[in-house]
């Protein structure tokens, strides 16, 4: 390289960073509105294609080929993974992404480690020490999240005798391992970086494990956030100001929005940490609800006439929508009784689902237009006005116990008020408890009747109905 191109190329990188980081900052704004959120995701994308081309440009050549082959790898396990996954399993895919973020801020860490020539300086040492600890919590703890999700192992607290003492004692030795490699500016013996980065995963594992099903939407939402702030460590250990700026605005994103799940939840922080929720669930321990409960069983014919005659419905996904992939059934059904001058809503817990937003993706597949779903607040003001409420397979945030039972683990928490309907339809396949292990008193109430069955299948049969009437 020239003298003249060297200036040239680093001032063109330079403005190329500058473009990414505007697009990844009015991409993420976009991403806050399901109305936007296609547009700003593909705003984000093209920052990165920016980004990836600045490297491009300022290697000039170096090392070329392997970054091509890293952007092919990754390019093809997101097209496949894009186009096959389905979205019910969306959750997974998300939180094995998210623990891919914060396995590179660890890759990054242990290479600088021991490529680097000790004695590390102190900012690269402390940025380094740090990116690697909270990418190894990220990534270990996001499998384990994975893992519960796709039922592989249970969605259950994991518990077990002094739980507390033993995660703590594991802090304190990463603790102490941190501050020695920080101190040697990493001169110390290499095994010692690596029994800190095989606590750090461990600590990651545990971390995890205690916290229930129930709970994940909150635990995804900080486990990116912990990726977002060791990327963003690691940009300070490669004198990096694009992964700094990248990475701190999914830090700040996810810990805004893991603040906001946990009022949603009405539950603080410490507590879906700490406290083991749906460990001891009530009545159904075991979480297969099997207690016998009084309910009135409906029929399809029943339930049709029921909306077909109504003036407002209201419909309420959950987890068994996305599971019966029933959102394009569930639309279907909304414009047959449109058609016949039934006002249809859609009412919108901010945890339904086993992610931020899943229900609002799920039903935007569907071209569900934005303007009819109802967000908790708004939804809960038209219960009491609408003539049915059609619950798809939403257990937990239907539950009442969570407004008038001081014993239930939910209680305090913002809720649907769908027992405030005329008339309430629940669609579940089976009387089992939903994946918090909690029964649902609502299935009991007088203006409640259960319509069992797949989701998709029901509702299709609804929409069958509907139109012979």
């Amino acid at each position: 390289m020239t003298a003249l191109q060297q200036p040239a190329a680093v001032a063109l990188f330079g403005l190329a960073e500058l473009v990414a980081i505007v697009l990844f900052i009015l991409g993420l704004r976009l991403l806050s509105s399901p109305a936007t959120a296609r547009i700003g995701n593909r705003i984000a994308a093209a920052g990165m294609l920016v980004a990836l081309a600045a490297f491009a440009i300022i290697t000039q050549g170096v090392g070329w080929w392997l970054i091509a082959l890293g952007i092919a790898i990754g390019t093809a396990i997101g097209l496949v993974s894009a186009l096959r996954v389905k979205m019910t399993a969306m959750p997974q895919m998300v939180a094995l992404f998210n623990g891919a973020g914060g396995a590179a801020a660890l890759l990054i860490a242990t290479i600088e480690f021991f490529v680097g020539q000790p004695p590390l300086p102190w900012v690269v040492i402390v940025s380094l020490v740090l990116s690697a600890i909270i990418g190894a919590l990220s990534a270990a703890g996001s499998v384990i999240a994975f893992l519960k999700l796709q039922e592989i192992m249970t969605g259950r607290p994991v518990l077990y005798p002094g739980q507390q003492i033993v995660n703590g004692l594991i802090a304190i030795a990463i603790a102490v391992l941190a501050v020695w490699t920080i101190a040697t500016q990493g001169t110390l013996p290499p095994g010692a970086f690596v029994a800190l980065l095989l606590l750090a995963l461990l600590l990651g594992i545990l971390f995890v494990l205690p916290i229930g099903g129930a709970d994940m939407p909150v635990v995804i939402s900080l486990l990116n956030s912990f990726t977002g702030v060791a990327v963003a460590i690691a940009g300070f250990e490669l004198d990096h100001e694009l992964l700094i700026v990248a990475g701190t605005l999914v830090g700040a994103s996810g810990t805004l929005l893991t603040i906001l799940m946990g009022r949603a939840m009405n539950r603080p922080l410490r507590n879906v940490l700490f406290g083991a929720f749906g460990a001891h669930a009530g009545s159904d321990p075991a979480g297969a609800g099997t207690r016998t409960q009084n309910v009135r069983v409906t029929t399809v014919e029943d339930v049709a006439v029921m909306l077909a005659y109504a003036q407002k419905v209201m419909i309420v996904p959950g987890y068994g929508m996305a599971v019966a992939q029933a959102q394009h059934a569930v639309k279907a059904l909304a414009d047959q009784l449109e058609r016949r001058g039934v006002e249809v809503k859609y009412a919108i817990h901010p945890v339904a689902g086993r992610m931020p937003g899943h229900m609002n993706v799920l039903l935007a597949e569907a071209n569900v237009p934005y303007p009819a779903l109802l967000d908790l607040d708004d939804a809960n003001a038209e219960f009491p006005t609408t003539d049915v409420a059609l619950v798809i397979g939403a257990n937990d945030v239907t539950n009442p116990a969570a407004r008038n039972v001081p014993s239930s683990p939910i209680y305090g928490m913002p809720i649907l008020d769908v027992d405030k309907a005329k008339n309430v339809v629940v669609l579940k396949r089976s009387m089992r408890s939903g994946f918090a292990g909690i029964e649902n008193p609502l299935y009991e109430m007088p203006n409640c009747a259960m319509l069992f069955g797949d989701a998709k299948a029901s509702v299709e049969a609804l929409v069958a109905a509907v139109k012979a009437l």
